[in-house]
């Protein structure tokens, strides 16, 4: 199969090179905004910068410009990760201004250690009043004004509003190598005070990266959940040959983030149990949905690739919405934002225990499932439960590396299976559990096998949401 085939319908993914974290996701004066971290030039190296996407749907993406380049000193080895705080009515028209903020990374020459000596972290701000054209560059915490406790490792600031004022989760890693999360809060987003660190009641990794803060409200009542979202570095390892040892989920808080000092690694959950998810991060579009992105792909994994030929690599997820699981407050449920559906074509019923659809692009439901219960595609990739326990396999030539992971969730009573040519993105029960993970099938058409006993199943093949920019 060609470079081209395996490009996806309906994922966002880099125009070339290499694409991981997503970044200021926001909706700006209506417009679904998606920053990423991006390297235009991979494999021959090339600068860290934040690549820039927009769309009025969340399935169809329009490529832009760089929009933060890693030109100044306090970014000169990488415009690292970060979000975006919309400020109601600050433009010079009167609209909403676009403001980011990310950390800047510096690595100075010299014999260190770059964890807690030689590497600068400085959150930086610039502001947009189009999401297009962006402010000059403005430095607002630096190593110094960290805890001293802190190591050079602190970034990724994550921003939102409460009890009227702005506040910033920062990620980070103490000089003796335990994982952390920093409070900072401010009246006006520039200057800003240590509120509070959030410290695990256990050891939970040397490195906490990726920090978000979630509130949910559940049911009528309203009542309001708060979630502490990260991933942690230096886990044990998922796989039996030591692979998966980043990883990435949340804990619920007891209370606020902003008052919280500890949390309970007991309570720990993943975001997603497949091979490649990383790097989520949410926001709350006008709607008042809070939705989640992520980067569909893994940091530190040999299988993290593909066949070496390509000259672009991995991509973003599938936008879900997330609600608090009515039965269960201290899990979060995911599912794919209502767009994806305006995706599907023609359906296909199940006959026999058998589905054919005529390419890798599907949306797969299967209801009333009683028992141990198998989908298979392509005779390649399984989702298979058992008793509690589901389990995402795939063979060796499909998989680059990739084995079989299994997570406890009552086994499964229904499945919605997302199929973008190299991706498969699994929602097991209503989403209270999820499987992300590249594939690379080699047929033209999309065999679906069932197993066991089921109230229905079909699926429908999908549309491609918008013009592919990669030339490769």
């Amino acid at each position: 199969m060609t470079d081209k085939t395996w490009r996806m319908g309906f994922h966002l993914m880099p125009p070339s090179g290499w694409i991981n974290d997503p970044n200021g996701l926001c909706q700006f004066r209506g417009v679904y905004h998606a920053f990423f971290q991006y390297s235009p030039d991979w494999p021959n190296g090339g600068e860290r910068c934040w690549g820039h996407a927009t769309s009025t749907n969340l399935v169809s993406w329009d490529y832009h410009d760089v929009a933060i380049h890693q030109d100044t000193p306090e970014d000169a080895n990488g415009a690292y990760s970060g979000s975006t705080f919309v400020e109601r009515g600050a433009a010079a028209d009167g609209g909403d201004r676009m403001r980011i903020y990310y950390t800047g990374n510096v690595k100075h020459p010299g014999d260190y250690d770059y964890i807690n000596e030689g590497r600068g972290a400085n959150e930086i701000t610039v502001t947009s009043d189009d999401g297009m054209h962006f402010s000059p560059k403005q430095v607002l915490l630096r190593n110094a004004d960290y805890p001293a406790y802190c190591s050079c490792h602190v970034r990724d600031p994550k921003l939102w509003e409460q009890r009227g004022e702005l506040h910033m989760a920062l990620g980070a890693r103490d000089r003796d190598s335990h994982g952390l999360a920093l409070i900072y809060s401010s009246t006006d987003g520039i200057d800003w005070r240590l509120r509070t660190a959030i410290r695990p009641t256990d050891d939970f990794g040397f490195m906490w990266e990726c920090p978000d803060v979630i509130r949910l409200v559940e049911g009528v009542d309203g009542q309001r959940h708060e979630f502490l979202g990260f991933c942690p570095q230096g886990m044990p390892a998922k796989d039996d040959d030591g692979r998966g040892t980043s990883w990435a989920g949340y804990l619920p808080l007891s209370g606020t983030a902003i008052d919280a000092t500890t949390a309970d690694p007991a309570l720990w959950r993943e975001w997603d149990g497949g091979f490649d998810f990383y790097a989520p991060q949410t926001f709350v579009d006008d709607a008042g949905r809070t939705l989640l992105i992520a980067w569909v792909g893994m940091p530190d994994e040999d299988f993290m690739g593909q066949p070496e030929q390509l000259d672009w690599i991995h991509s973003l997820s599938v936008p879900r919405t997330l609600e608090v699981d009515p039965k269960d407050p201290t899990r979060i449920m995911q599912w794919p934002v209502g767009e994806v559906d305006a995706l599907r074509q023609e359906a296909t019923e199940a006959q026999d225990g058998q589905l054919s659809l005529p390419c890798h692009r599907a949306d797969i439901e299967v209801e009333g499932v009683q028992g141990d219960f198998a989908l298979t595609l392509d005779g390649a990739l399984a989702i298979s439960g058992s008793g509690d326990s589901v389990t995402l396999s795939l063979d060796a030539a499909t998989g680059c590396g990739r084995g079989a992971r299994s997570i406890a969730c009552g086994g499964i009573e229904s499945l919605r299976v997302l199929v973008d040519e190299s991706i498969v993105e699994v929602f097991v029960n209503g989403g209270r559990a999820t499987f992300t993970t590249r594939w690379f099938p080699t047929a033209d058409k999309l065999d679906v096998r069932l197993e066991g006993s089921c109230a229905s199943a079909r699926a429908w093949t999908m549309a491609k949401a918008g013009t592919d920019p990669y030339e490769g």
